[in-house]
């Protein structure tokens, strides 16, 4: 298989059910819609619309198999407010807004292997930067790797596998699919908080 490794300084991937929560840290896993998503990113001509507009799942194609590790998770603030946009009052002399704060634990230094059957696959990713989901959290290609799927199994980190509700947990909705639920079984493999940057 042919794996491309991606880097960045960190990167944030948001669990389904934080949805104004005051505190949320980072899932360690990618879910199906996901990795789907990322690999749309990357061959956009697997990217199709019905008639009406909508999204056609197609599921994952091209991406075999992932890893994600990281080096530790770090508290930062973001500020925040509601659907409607920024908005405020005046009671009694004193302006409120609709803004909040609310903190998010982000992975520091994230890796992310991507393993793909074919090489033009890989080549292709290696030549593109990719996201986890916020379009903030970009992270860079670094290295390319031929290797054996014994030798995959090696790499330490968290790697979700698509599972039914009797096997796995709830892991959210695909928004390719008409917000069906997802369910995967998260393996571990080694020690996915590495120790440094690497």
């Amino acid at each position: 298989m042919f794996v491309v490794k991606y880097s960045g300084p960190f990167g944030f991937i948001k669990p389904w059910t934080a949805v104004r929560d005051n505190e949320t840290f980072s899932q360690q896993f990618l879910t199906p819609s996901i990795l789907e998503g990322i690999e749309k990113k990357l061959f956009p001509e697997l990217l199709e619309k019905d008639t009406e507009g909508k999204f056609v799942h197609q599921g994952v194609q091209r991406i075999i198999r992932y890893r994600l590790n990281y080096c530790g998770l770090d508290s930062q603030q973001e500020r925040t407010w509601s659907k409607g946009g920024f908005s405020f009052t005046k009671e009694k002399g004193i302006y409120k807004s609709n803004q909040g704060i609310i903190n998010r634990g982000v992975m520091i230094n994230p890796n992310l292997y991507l393993a793909f059957e074919a090489k033009e696959d890989a080549e292709r990713a290696f030549s593109q930067t990719i996201c986890l989901c916020r379009n903030e959290d970009i992270l860079h290609p670094v290295e390319f790797l031929e290797m054996s799927a014994e030798k995959f199994e090696s790499i330490p980190g968290f790697e979700l596998v698509e599972a039914d509700d009797n096997n796995g947990f709830k892991v959210g909705y695909n928004r390719f699919k008409e917000a069906e639920e997802m369910y995967g079984e998260l393996k571990v493999f080694g020690n996915p908080i590495r120790e440094r940057y690497e």
